[in-house]
């Protein structure tokens, strides 16, 4: 469901104030780019905080039956991997970083964080749906990936994406992760 454009610009970056000591890589939805995000952060901004919002993540559809691009989806997810690689050679540890995102970002955010070697502190999805969700392993995830936090949000009136998508995904995540 996800596309990523391999001419993509840069990330929109949001640099902390004080030497960054923690990072927040954000995914925007459809018909929006990093910078629309960073101008949100803007108003939450912590000083010590790193907001890092990629751009070119695009949607091929949104129905019950569209097909998912599953070497797409790999390979955004290697993309938003190498970001965080990044920060962690930047000095920030990975338990350090939050995977975020809206829409299909949210949806790219959740698969990533459940899926890279990296310890990440958590997740937020919103308004989204679970990638791959037939092809992904059954079954709790090992080690420290079932204590995640995960913060998953979705509204019972949203004309894009239904909430039986938001409702789907708590119920995969309920077999994946430890409850909070």
């Amino acid at each position: 469901m996800c596309r990523n454009n391999m001419s993509a610009p840069l990330p929109a970056i949001m640099p902390a104030a004080w030497k960054a000591t923690a990072a927040v890589i954000f995914l925007h939805g459809l018909g929006d780019t990093g910078h629309g995000w960073t101008e949100a952060f803007a108003g939450i901004r912590s000083s010590h905080i790193k907001y890092i919002c990629p751009h070119a993540f695009d949607i091929i559809g949104l129905s019950p039956d569209s097909k998912e691009d599953e070497p797409g989806i790999k390979q955004a997810v290697e993309n938003i991997k190498a970001l965080s690689d990044q920060e962690v050679k930047n000095g920030i540890p990975s338990n350090r970083i939050i995977l975020g995102g809206f829409s299909q970002g949210g949806a790219l955010s959740l698969y990533t964080a459940l899926t890279t070697q990296q310890e990440l502190t958590g997740v937020t999805a919103f308004r989204c749906w679970f990638l791959l969700r037939a092809s992904f392993p059954q079954g709790p995830i090992s080690g420290a990936k079932r204590d995640i936090s995960i913060l998953q949000c979705h509204r019972d009136c949203d004309p894009l994406v239904p909430l039986v998508f938001g409702s789907l995904t708590v119920e995969k995540l309920k077999t994946l992760v430890k409850p909070s």
